[in-house]
């Protein structure tokens, strides 16, 4: 029987369990991906935790498979789909969850995987990649100016670092010390986290990409004289508004994915696979990322 990690209600860990489930039948314009890799994010414990997208409602269905970026290969198609095939590689976004031996996706949601992307590194982008790209693009800063990346260690910004470097601005990396060595290999000037990190941020900032939220999305904001260049992707959209910013604008496209694995593919991002897991021990990748200990991406590999 296939099986799928999931969460049995809202609230801790203990609501968790891998479970045998039913092989999933894809519906009108949908595929049946065979999982290859899921990539473990925050948001992924958050949604266990109750936590909503903004913009997202209804009430929570139960069980709920973990999981929101998946590589694998298609093993059906649904109605009206003429591509991809049975047999492609792909990459993208699950209908309904990734930590599993099978994940439904929408052809919307969907790219084809590049040859010279690997599984694991394709379920590292759908959510991380794009998210990191969407931001720096938002922010819409020019070569030669300076970004200040919050959180710059963790899976999302790993990515945002390198894609900044990419289109040519100086990127400032805010992370705790320990991620130091991190930070600086990816090109960045590292800040040491922790109280008054303002006061150790070299020269000026243009523009700042937050994965934190809290306090220091707040403290971040005090860097600039131009607020329209603040752009969060940790904090709800009043909480950035207030202080003159904005939340992330995500454009979740099958271009959008094909453009962030490009970059890959180039040499230009490198996901930072830094720890992998079988699916059996999906507990144990997801408590790494929530009790922030993940250095880059950790991902979720399942036998094919």
């Amino acid at each position: 029987m296939p099986e799928a990690y999931v969460f049995t209600r809202y609230g801790g860990p203990e609501t968790e369990a891998l479970v045998e489930v039913e092989r999933p039948v894809p519906g009108p314009g949908q595929v049946l991906v065979a999982v290859r890799a899921a990539g473990v994010n925050p948001v992924d414990w958050k949604q266990r935790t109750g936590y909503r997208r903004p913009g997202e409602t209804g009430e929570g269905v139960f069980p709920a498979v973990f999981g929101n970026e998946v590589s694998g290969v298609v093993e059906e198609t649904g109605e009206g789909v003429t591509e991809p095939a049975v047999g492609d590689a792909v990459f993208g976004r699950p209908v309904e969850g990734g930590y599993s031996t099978y994940a439904l996706l929408s052809t919307d949601l969907i790219a084809a995987k590049p040859d010279g992307l690997s599984f694991t590194d394709a379920a590292t982008l759908p959510v991380a990649g794009v998210t990191a790209y969407d931001g720096v693009r938002q922010i819409g800063l020019s070569p030669g100016d300076t970004l200040l990346v919050t959180g710059a260690g963790g899976g999302v910004g790993v990515a945002a670092v390198q894609i900044a470097r990419s289109f040519g601005l100086r990127v400032l990396g805010l992370a705790s010390e320990g991620k130091r060595d991190l930070v600086e290999s990816l090109g960045a000037t590292h800040v040491p986290s922790g109280d008054g990190w303002t006061t150790r941020v070299p020269g000026t900032v243009d523009g700042v990409y937050d994965l934190v939220g809290g306090d220091v999305l707040a403290e971040a904001a005090t860097l600039l004289t131009d607020r329209t260049r603040l752009v969060t992707a940790g904090a709800p959209p009043a909480e950035v508004e207030r202080l003159g910013g904005a939340r992330v604008v995500r454009d979740r496209t099958s271009a959008q994915l094909a453009a962030v694995a490009a970059l890959v593919v180039s040499g230009d991002l490198d996901p930072h696979v830094t720890d992998t897991f079988p699916l059996e021990r999906a507990d144990e990748a997801l408590r790494t990322v929530e009790e922030g200990h993940a250095r880059g991406k950790i991902v979720i590999e399942v036998a094919g």
